[in-house]
């Protein structure tokens, strides 16, 4: 008997799950008070970001051939002519870019690309007066080069590559720069143990722009240690960790790198300074010239509220849909500029999307499906039948909190109650919506038909009910919910008013698990949230 009883609730709690997904969307009302969201942590508690620049070196780069490159020393040109002259070889490119034609002279090749080695030397015979000279060429494979790529990259090493790439491809095949200590501003080009190049990559992260290098065989590239690292975040177009050369630790740079949004409007600076925490908060003209310290955390924000915040209307309406309005105006200082219809305007049915509200009722359903989850993961069981229930329930529990998870609330407010608007404070990004006028009643639920039926002042809840085909098995005549246009929910009411929403609920019979009474908790706030029941 004890494992019919355990099948016999694992049935009534998979039904109870079903019953729910069966219902039409409910109507939204204001959410029940909520347990506040908890405050985001600060960005400045976050790990490091990335380097800027670190996404340069994916092995494009390395893998990259390219189709019209300049011609370098070490190239070898095969070359025909016929005609006024004859001459049938090859020709090297000597350390000074040049060939040498016979009985012509010197021809610099060096820079030029390959496209335009005709004409180059099509213009050196036309000037020794051999203009009926025909010619044919191109430049053979190139003598590969070996670069040594060393420092603060992740895969030292020898590599093999073309004199005409360039010194992106080599920190390419050498895994990149190590974004723990290696620095994007100051890598070095050696030869003979020279300084021949410095290379900061920022200019060209920003703007395509790099020193015109042409590398040669036995060149050292050499990584150097990164510089002051500053971490840049919120309101900014770049978040990432920026590397700043000596004299460019002032704010000024950092604002030039991570460029700012116009909505910021001050800074918060996080580091340490002789050894302590160091915190500083200032506006963005003043942080231009504040200097910064290796390990800082720049955050970006939008503290200076603005003078005008923008409200939108919608429904029964003709004329404008958005409205900017003074900081701090309120719900009758919109009416006045609203053109309504109306004979479809239903002005006691009017409400308000709001996004603060809509975050809160996120945060109070996640916190719900938390808890949930929570005892269904932590449920006794007193015998093996019992358990293997327990991990059937705790998995369909899973897979309804994943969706209920994924459900986005609208945040309605309901302004209205007896026929009476509120005037309210509206917020930036608020909506106001005036809804048209209905002669009819949806009905829906655990109802035989649901259907929209015209109202009539001589019919009840009920009636309106039995119009819709009856209660279905399932549905608790007891628990009806009355939604009228403006959000309002009323229960067990029979003044049933034109465009209102009838709701019958079903009925859940279980007197021992607890989980399905939580769910419906949950499927009551999403359906007050966002007008809709999550499927299952």
């Amino acid at each position: 008997m004890k494992y019919h009883h355990f099948r016999l609730r694992t049935a009534l709690f998979a039904a109870a799950l079903l019953l729910f997904a069966s219902h039409a969307p409910l109507s939204a009302a204001p959410a029940a008070a909520a347990k506040p969201a908890e405050a985001p942590k600060p960005a400045f508690a976050a790990p490091d970001s990335i380097p800027f620049g670190s996404s340069l070196f994916q092995g494009n780069f390395a893998q990259a051939k390219p189709e019209n490159r300049e011609i370098g020393a070490g190239d070898k040109i095969l070359l025909r002519l016929w005609g006024g002259m004859a001459f049938d070889g090859t020709l090297t490119v000597g350390d000074l870019g040049d060939i040498e034609l016979p009985d012509i002279g010197a021809v610099t090749l060096a820079g030029l690309q390959e496209s335009q080695l005709s004409e180059a030397l099509r213009s050196k015979l036309n000037a020794a007066g051999q203009e009926n000279t025909q010619i044919y060429c191109r430049v053979l494979n190139s003598q590969p080069i070996s670069v040594t790529v060393t420092g603060s990259v992740k895969k030292p090493g020898r590599y093999s590559g073309a004199a005409s790439e360039s010194v992106l491809a080599f920190l390419d095949r050498a895994g990149g720069i190590d974004p723990r200590r290696g620095s994007y501003r100051n890598v070095l080009l050696l030869r003979g143990g020279e300084t021949r190049a410095t290379f900061d990559l920022y200019p060209f992260v920003l703007r395509g722009e790099l020193p015109a290098v042409r590398l040669q065989n036995n060149d050292t590239i050499v990584v150097r240690e990164k510089g002051i690292s500053v971490n840049a975040n919120g309101e900014s177009r770049n978040a990432a960790r920026f590397e700043l050369r000596p004299g460019e630790n002032l704010g000024e740079t950092l604002v030039a790198l991570a460029e700012p949004l116009p909505t910021a409007t001050h800074v918060s600076i996080s580091g340490t300074r002789s050894g302590a925490p160091y915190n500083l908060y200032l506006s963005m003209r003043d942080f231009r010239v504040t200097p910064l310290s290796d390990g800082d955390t720049v955050q970006f924000l939008a503290d200076t509220p603005g003078d005008t915040i923008m409200v939108a209307v919608t429904g029964a309406i003709r004329g404008a849909s958005r409205f900017p309005l003074r900081n701090g105006a309120r719900l009758r200082d919109l009416q006045q500029y609203i053109a309504v219809d109306p004979a479809r305007a239903n002005l006691s049915g009017l409400y308000i999307k709001r996004k603060s509200v809509a975050a809160r009722q996120k945060a109070a359903i996640d916190e719900s499906l938390r808890r949930l989850e929570q005892s269904s993961m932590t449920a006794t069981s007193s015998s093996s039948e019992e358990a293997q229930i327990r991990t059937h329930e705790a998995q369909m529990i899973a897979k309804f909190a994943e969706k209920a998870r994924a459900v986005e609330p609208q945040g309605i407010v309901v302004v209205g109650s007896g026929g009476k608007v509120a005037d309210i404070a509206l917020e930036d990004g608020d909506i106001v919506v005036i809804p048209e006028k209905s002669d009819v009643v949806l009905v829906s639920g655990e109802v035989v038909m649901p259907q929209a039926l015209v109202w009539s002042k001589k019919r009840d809840v009920k009636a309106y009910v039995k119009g819709a085909g009856g209660f279905t098995t399932r549905a608790d005549a007891d628990k009806i919910l009355l939604i009228r246009p403006n959000g309002e929910i009323e229960l067990d009411s029979d003044a049933v008013l034109p465009g209102d929403q009838i709701i019958v609920l079903p009925r859940v019979e279980s007197k021992n698990m607890q989980a399905v009474k939580d769910i419906s908790q949950i499927v009551y706030q999403i359906a007050v949230a966002a007008k809709l029941v999550i499927p299952l």
